[in-house]
């Protein structure tokens, strides 16, 4: 009987073990299926590439310890939005010394219409894309500067000679 009790334990561990493979598995699909829109909607509030990333960390951890919770895996992008405003909010209270903090109810907003619908929100950007090609050129150079990942206005701001 020993060896049928051993063979007992092995096979309900492994069976254990395809179960945390496949979650495992199913959050990273889903993770990075809905990373940018949650990325976009940290980067609307948050202006600088090493803060969103801090932000999208915590955000994917949070997701992974309450992944257990989600029912309804379609909704996923739009759970990890919530998560985000949550983060993106402490990240705030933290940073609150520095002068260009948003007020909380504004971050609140933004990140609430960010976990809006997702065709909206492509409809939305194929906007902006339409509007910046009506820019000048030059404005349109600009604006992408500033708003390119890694990049902070101030540097832009000193590249141009421009206070």
């Amino acid at each position: 009987m020993k060896n049928g009790m051993s063979d007992f334990r092995l096979s309900g561990s492994l069976e254990g073990m395809e179960d945390a493979t496949e979650t495992h598995e199913a959050f990273l699909k889903l993770l990075l299926r809905h990373e940018p829109m949650v990325r976009a909607a940290i980067r609307a509030v948050v202006r600088r590439a090493e803060d969103v990333d801090e932000i999208m960390q915590a955000v994917s951890l949070v997701a992974w310890r309450k992944f257990d919770s989600l029912t309804d895996h379609d909704g996923f992008g739009s759970w990890a939005c919530v998560i985000a405003r949550y983060e993106v909010l402490k990240f705030q209270r933290g940073r609150a010394r520095d002068r260009f903090v948003l007020d909380e109810a504004l971050v609140e907003q933004i990140l609430e219409e960010a976990a809006s619908d997702g065709d909206a929100r492509r409809e939305r950007l194929s906007l902006l894309e339409r509007c910046l090609e009506k820019l000048p050129e030059a404005r349109r150079k600009l604006l992408l500067q500033v708003y390119s990942p890694g990049r902070t206005t101030r540097a832009v701001a000193e590249q141009l000679g421009k206070s």
